[in-house]
Order: structure tokens, then C-alpha cells, then sequence
């Protein structure tokens, strides 16, 4: 991965490159002009179209995905795609030239009877580096769960190799599933023990851009308001580890991409209706 992203290193800017080798991440504030985020803003908030959810505790996250279909009834968002800078930044992080997956995502808080939400818990997405984005539609600060990383925990030190590869033992029949699963979670207090900072939760205002390496540590904030809920433009891309090239920029990949996406969601309505359960991410109708 960082190959991958020394050879697209001339397609951002140096203070861009700078700020996530250190940090994690790159945040852009006001990152369109305010008549395209005005468009965006609006096309989004009066948009109707079938998606998936997912139930984690007490908190939904709904998603429609962006894709050709749709990004036909969307021109601003289809402007926001093709946005050099934004396809850059994104392809930087993610170290690959295509363009990551896109969805329009919802997550509302305190909605649901249950347990906190577990993506409220410091956590890394997998042990390899995994992008993704965040365009903000909504205000976030502490009422409505804003993102939260571990400045700097994107970086594989010994001391992280050393508690992953413990923490790879113990946890595989230990009783969190996400860590049993390789997400594994992390007390405030293992932190320091990592020479990590404090967690920083950002607090912004719309049409700011996330992109962060969720290799890092991060969660969800906690909604100091119940119910709660942020809207936002959701990009993510995990890649081959180990391929040391960032692929082809062909639009004909990204289809396939698309389609065995689809398949995957497929297989996964398929084996849950055999067992008599929802799947994970259950269609919904628009609207809903």
C-alpha cells in the first residue's frame, strides 16, 4: 500500500500528503463551492429510492448505493463523483485509481431498543490499510455522533504488530464477534500503552470531507441527543494488500465491482430467508 501511494503521491498536494502520513486522515472544510453543495445538498435531502440498512444496537445506518442507475437522477452528486480533487484525494488514500464505492448514508441514533451501538467503540476496521470518506450533509458535533480517530494510529509500529498478533490469539474465541472477526476494539486505556494521543472527535460543519485510513483507530461519537441523526456522502475501498500496483482507471472494472457487489447482497437475502432472518443489510423500500 504505501507503493501504491508513493506512485499516485503526484496527484494530491504536498501539505495534503504531509498531513495524513502524520495524522490518518486529510480533512477538507468547505470542500465545493457553496452553489454545488447547495445543489448537492438539496438533490440529496429529496431523494426517494429502495436501499439497505443495517441494525447495530440501538442505532440504524441506512445506505443507498450510488451507482449508475441512480447517479442518473442525481447530476449534482454525478458532478461530485467526477470531481477531479475529490476522485484524487479518495484514490491517495485508498492507493487504487478507481473510484471507490459511493452511497448516500443516514445514520440515526437511539432509534432502536438495545445495547449502544459497537461502532461507538475505538476500533480498527481490519489489520490491512482500508479507506474511507465522509462528505458531510449535516452539522456534526456532539449531538449526533461525530467521527472520532487516534491521530497517527494508521501506522504499523512494532508495538502494534506486537498487541495485533496478541490480541489475533485471544480474541478469536473470545466473546465480541467484531474482534473475533478481526475489528478489533480498544479501550482508551490501551492507547497510551501504544505511545497513541486522544482520540479526536471532529466537529464540523457541512460540506467538509473526511478521507482517513481506518486501519487507524476510530468510532462513531457518541449522540448526546436521542434520537440523533447525520447525512452524508459514504465512500469506502478495501484492497488486495498485497498487490503492489493501484490498477487501471477503467469504468468497466468499476461496473464489475457493482455487480459482484450486487451478487454478494444477493448470496447473503438468500442464505438469511433459508434460515428464517433478516440479512445484516436488509432491503428497504424508499422512504423508509
Amino acid at each position: 500500500m504505501a507503493f501504491r501511494r508513493l506512485l499516485l503521491a503526484p496527484t494530491v498536494s504536498a501539505a495534503d500528503r504531509a498531513a495524513f502520513g502524520r495524522d490518518g486522515f486529510i480533512l477538507k472544510a468547505d470542500f465545493l463551492p457553496a452553489a454545488d453543495f447547495a445543489a448537492l445538498e438539496a438533490e440529496i435531502r429529496a431523494f426517494r429510492a429502495p436501499g439497505r440498512e443495517c441494525h447495530q444496537g440501538d442505532t440504524i445506518t441506512h445506505r443507498i448505493l450510488l451507482d449508475g442507475e441512480t447517479l442518473a437522477r442525481l447530476p449534482a452528486a454525478r458532478r461530485l463523483l467526477a470531481d477531479r480533487r475529490y476522485r484524487r484525494l479518495l484514490g491517495y488514500v485508498a492507493g487504487r485509481l478507481r473510484i471507490p464505492g459511493q452511497w448516500v448514508q443516514t445514520i440515526r441514533s437511539g432509534v432502536l431498543p438495545g445495547l449502544p451501538d459497537p461502532q461507538t467503540k475505538i476500533h480498527a476496521d481490519t489489520f490491512q490499510p482500508t479507506m474511507k470518506a465522509w462528505l458531510f450533509l449535516d452539522d456534526v458535533d456532539g449531538t449526533n455522533g461525530p467521527f472520532t480517530y487516534v491521530p497517527g494510529s494508521h501506522r504499523l509500529t512494532w508495538k502494534r504488530a506486537k498487541f495485533e498478533w496478541r490480541r489475533s490469539i485471544t480474541e478469536k474465541m473470545g466473546p465480541d464477534i467484531l474482534s473475533a472477526r478481526g475489528s478489533f476494539r480498544v479501550s482508551p486505556d490501551e492507547l497510551a500503552g501504544l505511545d497513541l494521543p486522544p482520540p479526536r472527535a471532529f466537529a464540523v460543519r457541512k460540506n467538509t470531507l473526511i478521507v482517513a485510513d481506518t486501519r487507524g483507530l476510530h468510532r462513531r461519537g457518541d449522540a448526546s441527543l436521542r434520537p440523533a441523526s447525520r447525512l452524508e456522502i459514504w465512500s469506502m475501498a478495501r484492497t488486495n494488500p498485497f498487490n503492489p500496483l493501484p490498477g487501471l482507471p477503467f469504468r468497466l472494472f468499476d461496473r464489475f465491482d457493482l455487480a459482484v457487489y450486487r451478487f454478494w447482497l444477493t448470496v447473503q437475502d438468500r442464505r438469511a430467508a433459508a434460515k428464517g432472518r433478516q440479512p445484516a443489510w436488509r432491503l428497504v423500500p424508499p422512504g423508509e
